[in-house]
């Protein structure tokens, strides 16, 4: 299988070229990504743990799905492929806000992103992909807003940033 590319980009979010993922995230550049949050009609928040044999962050709680534009896709075409491929269904997707992270791992790959959040409203229940997803669940955000404080080590190491940017964005 041929490894996938990312978009490297400048702080403007301006390509200035393509690497393979890993690559990149063993030399830390900075390149685009996306985040997907979907929420019920209760302003819940569906959450999935990543599967328990992920090369990074196996088992970790996180948003609803997220990975990285393909070169020619817009956010909202990475987004909707994406959330098919890992949760099974698709929703109509707005762009929300973007921000630079940094994020180093224990095994020597660094997120380094410019982040996209899209976002999306759905009553469905997903049919989750096993071999990206162990298990999924809806939650409140002021419950993943405590929780997150509470048990850090259960949440994904960009999801603990993104859901802040997120929160505080959505709360001003």
């Amino acid at each position: 299988m041929k490894e996938e590319l990312v978009i490297l980009v400048d702080e403007n979010d301006n390509k200035i070229g393509l690497m393979p993922k890993m690559e990149a995230h063993e030399k830390a550049l900075l390149h685009r990504a996306f985040s997907v949050f979907v929420f019920n009609d209760k302003n819940e928040l569906m959450l999935q743990q990543r599967a328990l044999h992920k090369y990074h962050s196996p088992g970790l709680w996180t948003n609803t799905c997220c990975s990285h534009q393909r070169d020619g896709e817009s956010n909202i075409e990475a987004g909707t492929r994406r959330l098919q491929e890992e949760m099974g269904f698709t929703v109509p997707l707005e762009e929300s806000i973007s921000f630079i992270y940094k994020a180093p791992f224990d095994n020597g790959l660094t997120e380094h992103e410019l982040d996209h959040i899209l976002i999306g409203h759905s009553e469905q229940e997903p049919v989750i992909n096993k071999d990206e997803v162990a298990a999924w669940k809806w939650m409140d955000l002021e419950k993943v807003k405590q929780d997150i404080a509470s048990h850090p080590e259960l949440y994904t190491a960009w999801f603990k940033i993104i859901f802040d940017k997120f929160y505080n964005h959505i709360k001003q």
